[in-house]
């Protein structure tokens, strides 16, 4: 039970390199596959799932192969049942037990007479109580993913491969899926930027280019690497201080002969000794001069290259700095005021005060209504009964889509629209805060990864005029790589105002100080205790 990868290679059709010439074996195990967006996690899943073709070198799978995408193909006029591959079965079955005894189908039943009760106990496992007749159109995105997950399993893989399983998933239904991974025996590759997955990791593959494992899982890899930092970081300073002496000892070199040569000519004429001898005098120190110049840069060099090294061995950590004091607002005062809000028939008498600065985390079930509270303390949509009230300060919305932005306009055009008052000197060395330095600020926002793009709505959202006092923020962390999630909570941690976050990544809310636990569910806004 293992994948194979050899000598691989791939380009996209405008001829874009993902892969050249990779070669790599994930073994029997969990394995965690961590890089930045667009390093080519999703593609190298597709390459070894067979939906994508590599233009050279091969993919061997050791077993059924089992691949649960990001994005999943499905129609919303799917039944579970089909979803899960055993309509054609459940239908032959009940034909059967109806009197029909036609031999079709028991050829199509063949030894699979429980399949119901294995489905059954697969869903059970997964949290999914559904009907098998009932459509994809009416299920959450989480239901869809859990689906998903309990149609490959269903199928016994040997390789089973995860493309961001959680994104979508609440809280209750990730748990479950850890614990089935918990459990698994075969060789299982998982593209993820939950941590508390990752951290279920028997091993991380770090992709950059090739591939590196880190034995254990992601919080030990997190400490190998910030050690493998701390010693590239003491090598850059001792080659910088190396290439320093070697440059000050050439130059010390260069005026020792230079000073050489001139008491030797002075010496020479003194001493009144034949032209020819004080040439040939004068050319044999030229000579050893050269000689000692060229040794001292060649020993310059070498330390110019072992300086090129070690800051290539330096990761860029690509961290945020921030200040916000602009966001700061006092303590107690009330942002928001709902009171007997409801709203079709997710809520109704729901009470929520937001006071300054407080930390919110608001949990729910998939389609309990979470977004569209968010959209109710926003303003952008106007509950069918109840009162709300919010203060003057302005109230930024930060959406799943991340969708405030632009496209057409560039990153620096973008923030000139969001704080005209701002000097362009000014929006640029803080674009350069947010790691849009250079041509990476004028860049088209509709070219940016997610990563960058959310960089970008930060920058904006946050340095707007005026200064937003309280943020909404939904599901921030999905389809973000962990780079981008850590400077997300960089800015979080700097922001002085309220928030209210929706999210599954309890890593991500427990490194921003959440201080306030809200939970939605049955049409009830409950305050809970988290430890």
């Amino acid at each position: 039970m293992s994948i194979v990868v050899s000598n691989l290679s791939f380009a996209w059709p405008d001829s874009t390199p993902v892969f050249d010439g990779l070669s790599v074996t994930f073994p029997e195990g969990r394995t965690g596959l961590v890089a930045p967006n667009g390093a080519g996690k999703s593609t190298l899943l597709k390459l070894v799932a067979g939906a994508l073709k590599p233009a050279e070198g091969s993919v061997s799978v050791d077993g059924v192969l089992g691949y649960l995408p990001q994005d999943l193909p499905l129609t919303a006029d799917l039944t579970v049942a089909e979803v899960l591959g055993v309509a054609t079965v459940l239908r032959a079955i009940a034909a059967v037990e109806s009197g029909d005894v036609d031999e079709e189908h028991f050829t199509v039943i063949g030894s699979d007479w429980d399949v119901e009760e294995r489905t059954r106990a697969q869903l059970d496992r997964l949290g999914l109580d559904l009907a098998f007749d009932r459509l994809l159109g009416t299920l959450s995105g989480g239901q869809i993913v859990s689906l998903g997950l309990a149609a490959q399993l269903l199928r016994q893989p040997d390789v089973l491969l995860l493309d961001e399983p959680t994104n979508n998933l609440d809280l209750d239904a990730r748990h479950r899926l850890y614990s089935v991974l918990d459990d698994w025996r075969g060789c299982l590759l998982v593209v993820s930027h939950d941590r508390a997955l990752l951290d279920r990791m028997d091993r991380i593959a770090e992709l950059d280019g090739d591939i590196r494992f880190y034995g254990g899982n992601f919080s030990a890899y997190e400490e190998a690497v910030a050690a493998e930092r701390e010693v590239a970081e003491k090598n850059i300073r001792s080659a910088e201080q190396e290439v320093k002496r070697e440059k000050r000892e050439m130059q010390q070199a260069r005026e020792r002969a230079a000073r050489r040569a001139s008491n030797a000519q002075k010496n020479l004429s003194n001493a009144g000794l034949p032209r020819i001898f004080a040439g040939n005098m004068k050319r044999d120190a030229q000579v050893s001069a050269a000689k000692a110049d060229g040794t001292h840069a060649a020993r310059l060099g070498a330390a110019k290259t072992r300086l090129d090294q070690a800051e290539r061995a330096l990761k860029d950590e690509q961290k945020i700095s921030l200040e916000l004091p602009q966001t700061a607002v006092p303590s107690g005062r009330t942002l928001f005021e709902g009171t007997d809000i409801r709203v079709r028939d997710l809520f109704a008498d729901l009470d929520l005060t937001i006071r300054g600065p407080e930390r919110i985390a608001l949990a729910a079930p998939n389609g309990a209504g979470k977004s569209t509270l968010l959209r109710v303390i926003h303003g952008s949509l106007t509950p069918d009964s109840g009162s709300v009230r919010s203060a003057d300060g302005r109230v930024a919305y930060l959406s799943q889509r991340l969708d405030l932005l632009d496209d057409a306009r560039t990153v620096a055009e973008n923030l000139a629209a969001a704080a005209p008052a701002m000097p362009p000197a000014d929006r640029m060395n803080l674009l350069a805060r947010f790691l849009f330095r250079g041509p990476r600020a004028h860049l088209p926002v509709g070219v940016l990864s997610g990563g960058e793009r959310l960089r970008a709505t930060l920058a904006c959202i946050l340095f707007a005029e005026p200064a937003p006092q309280l943020l909404l923020l939904d599901e921030p962390t999905n389809n973000l790589d962990l780079i981008s999630a850590g400077q997300l909570e960089s800015a979080l941690n700097a922001y002085q105002g309220a928030f209210v976050v929706v999210s599954h990544d309890e890593r991500f809310l427990s490194e921003v100080k959440i201080d306030r636990w809200l939970r939605l569910d049955g049409g009830k806004l409950l305050e809970v205790s988290r430890g």
